[in-house]
């Protein structure tokens, strides 16, 4: 018993072991409930359910972080907030990125939440590591903070130029790769990454992957891409590694209930990415900031974050009334 009790107490990353496993508990079950009653057989979410879906988990964060505010102080509180608004609106980003890669692969929507139910297991595992490493070189080296804080003013700056190319799932390297290396199906088979099948040329039995499983592995290196972007973001505006990590995890569970509504709606929120860019520079002055003039007051981070997220989502929805899906001069397929 006391060793159980001196390993939940124990220090992990700078919080108490059982505060870990007391969070990867809530996502297990969530995942549970999600998959075991929400989500037995395949099929479409529709846009109503998606939102549905997606307030009860964005209750879930809510919660999660009104806790963190009582036990860890109105600091942590904010702080938690504000990462957990900056990831959301980044995922909705990611969202446009994961509708082109279906498009491209053609997989029906009654499919697409089994891939992204995969993907999203694959992101928790890769953002753990990421989140990891960067929490290391930060306690070790604490000017890392000044190259996040760069990239970010740099990404930004970038996003408010160029805007952003269109994305060529054909020219990805990934896929060009797998498609010499490994045999896959012209045409899906349900919601299967792989299947047994005759060889055409020996005639013999052999595995297959399907385009399923191509579209996943491309959604997995995409969310890579994307966490380049959001862990230095969130490390901008706290170290603490739970906070990191939790703020993080939450808005990435949530995104696959989310992705349905905002897979519909996508092309209303065309100004959102300007905003997006105005926060990431100024997420990354603000670690210049911080560490020259003295420390911003983490309210005033979260005030400026939501209004910033907030008036990009309204701008966009009130310069795009009157759109009609798919007029927005995307391709898909």
């Amino acid at each position: 018993m006391d060793l159980i009790l001196s390993f939940l107490t124990a220090d992990f990353i700078g919080k108490p072991a059982w505060l870990w496993l007391g969070f990867l508990a809530i996502v297990g079950a969530l995942l549970v409930f999600d998959l075991g009653v929400l989500h037995k057989e395949d099929k479409e979410l529709g846009v109503r359910e998606s939102l549905v879906l997606s307030a009860f988990y964005i209750a879930i964060a809510v919660a999660f972080g009104a806790w963190v505010w009582w036990s860890m102080g109105s600091q942590s509180g904010i702080e938690y907030f504000t990462g957990y608004a900056l990831e959301k609106a980044l995922s909705i980003d990611n969202v446009f990125v994961i509708s082109i890669i279906f498009g491209y692969f053609a997989i029906p929507a009654k499919y697409q939440y089994r891939a992204l139910l995969w993907g999203i297991l694959a992101v928790l595992v890769l953002r753990g590591i990421m989140i990891g490493l960067g929490a290391a070189l930060v306690q070790q080296y604490e000017w890392v903070l000044y190259i996040f804080g760069a990239f970010l003013i740099i990404t930004g700056i970038k996003m408010l130029m160029v805007g952003e190319s269109e994305q060529d799932v054909s020219q990805n390297p990934v896929v060009k790769f797998l498609s010499k290396r490994m045999r896959i199906t012209q045409e899906l088979h349900g919601a299967d990454f792989f299947v047994t099948k005759p060889d055409p040329a020996t005639g013999k039995m052999v595995r297959f992957a399907t385009p399923l499983f191509l579209a996943l592995v491309v959604i997995n290196l995409a969310d890579l891409v994307f966490a380049v972007d959001s862990v230095p973001a969130i490390f901008a505006i706290t170290t603490d590694t739970y906070i990191v990590f939790t703020a993080n995890i939450m808005a990435i569970l949530g995104l696959r209930a989310l992705y349905f509504a905002l897979a519909a709606m996508v092309h209303r929120f065309e100004y959102l990415k300007y905003a997006l860019a105005i926060v990431l520079v100024f997420i990354g002055a603000k670690i210049f900031w911080n560490q020259m003039v003295g420390k911003l007051d983490p309210a005033i981070s979260l005030g400026v974050t939501l209004a910033l997220i907030g008036g990009g989502v309204l701008f966009s929805l009130w310069k795009t009334r009157g759109q009609a899906a798919g007029s927005h001069g995307h391709s898909h397929g």
